[in-house]
């Protein structure tokens, strides 16, 4: 009784008591909260590191989409001729892209957490989950700097005539970031968890979701799908958060709640899988990676 009375006091002396987790869903949130400077630091060394030695620099932010969308346009509205429910080709598939690249971002990046923090976890510790939450801040930050040059190219585009009906659905658009977010980072941080043992999976993340894309109504319009493979489409639990980004900001596409509520059960789902599997390798990836 005497010992464990004198281990106890001595870790009242300590600022932190490193212990080992205790169960599948033992997030410690206390302790990563108190990992939000450190969250703010891997945020900007995000910034600093993608752009370093640089010519355009920031610039990027708006250069990326407005190629995509260049591309998306000839391709799809000039050669294959896909229809855009009336919309300017241009604006609907930047919609499309600014989405879609939020959505990629998110897998792509939080999907290298162990491989890429490597170093990093092998000598400080810090709750893992600050490293791919700091992923996810960052594409947050990105996706804003985009959605400025979505939102001027609407205002051009509208007061040019052109039929845009925006509605009050704009009003969920940061729940329909929080679903993305969840679902992106869900699936990366499986990714990331599965690649400490098997390090094919991480060449055919990039390619996947280039699949995927091609997969969800990004590039097309829900209505162009035909009407067997629809539920395919709506399975998809991206396709009704791509449909009421479009619907809140251009007024074309289908608003669907059920689908929407579908959407979010599924990326609760899939953020507490990743969880748990992120929970169980973080404890033994260092022996792996």
């Amino acid at each position: 009784m005497k010992r464990d009375l004198t281990l106890q006091e001595n870790e009242d002396n300590w600022t932190m008591v490193i212990r080992p987790t205790r169960g599948l869903f033992d997030l410690r949130l206390g302790e990563l909260w108190k990992a939000y400077d450190l969250i703010k630091l891997f945020v900007w060394r995000d910034f600093v590191t993608g752009y370093k030695q640089t010519a355009l620099g920031p610039l990027w932010f708006f250069i990326r989409p407005v190629m995509s969308t260049l591309v998306f346009t000839v391709i799809f509205g000039r050669i294959a001729s896909l229809p855009t429910e009336g919309l300017p080709d241009f604006l609907f598939y930047l919609s499309g892209t600014v989405l879609w690249t939020f959505f990629s971002d998110c897998v792509t990046k939080t999907s290298r957490t162990f491989r890429a923090n490597t170093a990093l976890f092998g000598k400080v510790y810090f709750h893992r989950l600050a490293s791919p939450i700091s992923y996810l801040v960052s594409n947050l930050l990105s996706f804003s700097i985009q959605l400025i040059l979505f939102l001027a190219l609407l205002l051009y585009f509208l007061f040019a005539g052109s039929d845009i009906q925006p509605n009050w659905l704009i009003l969920l658009l940061p729940f329909l970031l929080l679903m993305m977010a969840g679902l992106g980072m869900g699936i990366g941080i499986v990714v990331s968890s599965v690649t400490t043992r098997y390090r094919d999976l991480e060449f055919l993340v990039d390619f996947g979701m280039q699949i995927f894309m091609y997969g969800t109504p990004i590039v097309y319009p829900l209505s162009f799908v035909p009407e067997r493979y629809r539920v395919l489409a709506l399975a998809n639990p991206l396709t009704s958060i791509e449909q009421t980004f479009r619907h809140a900001f251009l007024g074309t596409g289908n608003f669907d709640l059920f689908a929407l509520l579908y959407s979010f059960g599924f990326a609760v789902v899939v953020l507490l899988i990743g969880i748990v599997i992120f929970n169980r390798a973080e404890a033994t990836f260092m022996d792996t990676v």
